[in-house]
């Protein structure tokens, strides 16, 4: 039988290539948020929310969020199984870590589909 490492990162490629996704969907994304917004005729609340009108750029843009949580947790995560050695202190992290991003995603979609 083998045992499990209880500390230390994720060892494993899948959340390595995960986060290096993440992050080339989020350069990529902020370069055309960067430039859709520059090309606005002006800046007011009608000109934003017309930009965010359409359903394609709302999709991308909360797929944009879910990559930065995703992301984060990935990063976090490694971090806690790094540096927290008691078991259940690293759980409860983990579990408030995680709560918080589910939470965060929530709130980005309300937002976005309010727009």
């Amino acid at each position: 039988m083998v045992k499990r490492q209880v500390v230390g990162a994720h060892y494993g490629l899948k959340d390595w290539i995960a986060q290096r996704g993440t992050a080339v969907y989020m350069a990529i994304y902020t370069v055309i948020f960067a430039f859709s917004a520059l090309m606005l005729p002006e800046l007011s609340y009608e000109a934003w929310s017309g930009m965010f009108s359409g359903g394609l750029f709302k999709f991308l843009s909360f797929l944009f969020f879910l990559s930065v949580f995703y992301h984060a947790w990935i990063g976090v995560r490694d971090i806690w199984m790094d540096y927290v050695k008691p078991t259940g202190v690293r759980l409860a992290l983990h579990l408030v870590t995680l709560f918080l991003l589910v939470g965060y995603a929530g709130w980005a979609a309300q937002i976005l589909w309010r727009l």
